[in-house]
């Protein structure tokens, strides 16, 4: 999950002033007579939607900033929250395991869920930092969790530290207090193992060793908030404008945006407007073949191997004039096109950006 930089620090304090189970492997049956939480106003299923989930029963899962997690089996649409065991309501990622469980990293800590109960994780089994904004369960079954301070893999019940070399990189010095925040987590193809962190771009592990790939390599910034693999083996790396944190308000731009990596050679795409100096936290991949990438304050543009076509319609007017904050981008089974936002939850209807309250349109 890509959380921009726009609402960074609301979520630091939030993080705070969660109130969160003290945990050791805490396990905390459901209780379907277990309160559900206060809806949002206006009934949209958050105000911000940070993450989106498909499973492997096609069930659709939304992580949310202060409302916990929402599931959404075609029929109805659940909360689950810290009231229902869960660690955190700042869910910000997830990942299935091979029994069909569900793994969600909050801003608390970790959560697993069994379909009946919740185990939960934090700094009492060996986390530093129990915001969480990465999970990947890799094909052999290791559960890599990333945080705003390092990798962690967690065995049974205790986390083990993962330490990532850092690349020839100068940071600025605002940006010294996010160093260790870790953006992204995939495996690839051929099993290796791709880790973005904010200000050092991108690293690959084999198994054995590192391979960094920064702006020298060719990276539009090494601010990388998102890694998408497509069908053909390309990766994708969308970045966002690290000097947008200058405290210095004329110091503000600088670069970022989106690059492609066939495994030689980067591509960028600096003739594109959104597409180069701005933020990019959500690409995704459609069944097609189409590649989604999330233009922040423009829209979402769809790329089908030869042009850009570029989505900014929508039924929320009240977004402007600030634009998309979009934070998370899903192509379901079903070819249905799902966007978090900084505004809600929205899909691709016709060519327009739909919200989807908590009455729908589903369909």
């Amino acid at each position: 999950m890509k959380i921009s930089d726009l609402w960074i620090k609301i979520i630091i304090i939030m993080s705070f002033v969660t109130t969160t189970p003290s945990c050791n492997s805490q396990t905390n049956t459901l209780n379907e007579n277990t309160k559900q939480p206060s809806q949002p106003k206006d009934s949209q299923i958050a105000e911000y939607v940070v993450a989106i989930f498909e499973d492997s029963k096609g069930n659709l899962w939304f992580g949310t900033i202060e409302n916990g997690v929402a599931k959404y089996d075609g029929k109805v649409l659940t909360y689950f929250t810290i009231e229902n065991g869960l660690i955190g309501n700042t869910v910000t990622s997830f990942a299935e395991d091979k029994d069909g469980a569900m793994w969600f990293g909050t801003h608390s800590g970790l959560s697993k869920y069994d379909g009946k109960k919740f185990t939960n994780f934090n700094d009492k089994n060996g986390l530093v930092d129990n915001r969480i904004s990465e999970l990947l369960i890799d094909k052999a079954g290791n559960i890599w969790v990333g945080t705003w301070d390092g990798v962690y893999v967690l065995n049974s019940t205790t986390f083990s530290n993962f330490p990532i070399p850092k690349p020839d990189v100068t940071l600025l010095q605002y940006q010294l207090t996010m160093k260790n925040w870790i953006t992204e987590i995939i495996e690839d193809k051929q099993g290796n193992i791709w880790f973005s962190r904010d200000g050092y771009g991108v690293s690959k592990y084999n198994g054995k060793s590192f391979t960094h790939y920064t702006k020298k390599e060719g990276l539009a910034s090494n601010n990388v908030q998102v890694i998408h693999q497509d069908n053909q083996g390309n990766f994708w790396f969308g970045s966002r404008v690290a000097e947008k944190d200058n405290p210095n308000r004329d110091g503000r731009t600088g670069d970022g945006g989106l690059s492609r990596f066939n495994g030689k050679t980067f591509t960028r795409f600096d003739g594109i407007e959104g597409l180069s100096k701005n933020d990019i936290y959500a690409i995704n991949e459609d069944k097609n073949g189409n590649i989604w990438i999330g233009a922040n304050r423009l829209g979402a543009y769809r790329y089908d191997g030869k042009e850009f076509t570029l989505f900014s319609e929508t039924d929320r007017k009240d977004l402007m004039p600030f634009g998309y904050g979009i934070q998370d981008i899903l192509a379901d089974k079903k070819g249905n096109i799902w966007f978090g936002l900084s505004g809600g939850l929205f899909r691709l209807k016709e060519n327009s950006i739909t919200n989807v309250s908590q009455n729908g349109p589903w369909n």
